[in-house]
């Protein structure tokens, strides 16, 4: 399941890069090929793209850099992303990774900023969490099939500047 993962990763991250931040929803004939992006949600617009960034953390045990996809919610002064893992038991390794290093980078389009990770708690993270349900049921479902509180990590900007306007839905 890992090299599966990563195989997956490695595709979306080459797209992501090739076009700009662009990573356009998948079709079913996408999906049947193996793409692993989702298909259309109803909350979003195709022309959109997938709300995808490429998150930069650096591994609590190699010490080495790795890059992940996730989709976000952009917030006032930085964006949020969801440690879902898909609804696994435990937490995602970046997720770990960037509670251990916050420093780290993002890519958001074109650009790479600099952004501090932390985990948001209380009424904080219960405002994002209900937001990216709303957008996203699945993420509900994640969370009950994990039987665990799914971590939601704000990314903030280290210069405290609006990082991307909310994609468009």
């Amino acid at each position: 399941m890992a090299a599966e993962i990563n195989g997956w990763n490695e595709r979306i991250i080459a797209e992501f890069r090739a076009n700009a931040g662009y990573v356009a929803w998948s079709s079913p004939a996408d999906l049947a090929a193996g793409r692993p992006v989702p298909p259309l949600l109803p909350s979003f617009r195709e022309r959109a793209g997938v709300p995808i960034i490429l998150v930069h953390h650096v591994g609590i045990k190699t010490q080495r850099e790795r890059v992940n996809p996730m989709m976000y919610q952009p917030l006032e002064h930085g964006v949020a992303v969801f440690a879902t893992y898909g609804g696994s038991t435990h937490h995602p390794a970046w997720y770990r990774n960037l509670m251990a290093h916050p420093q780290t980078t993002i890519e958001v389009g074109t650009d790479k900023l600099s952004v501090i990770a932390r985990a948001a708690e209380g009424a904080e993270r219960e405002r994002i969490w209900t937001k990216q349900v709303a957008l996203m049921p699945t993420f509900a479902e994640f969370e009950t099939a994990a039987g665990r509180q799914i971590p939601v990590v704000v990314l903030e900007c280290a210069h405290h500047n609006p990082i991307m306007p909310a994609p468009e839905q």
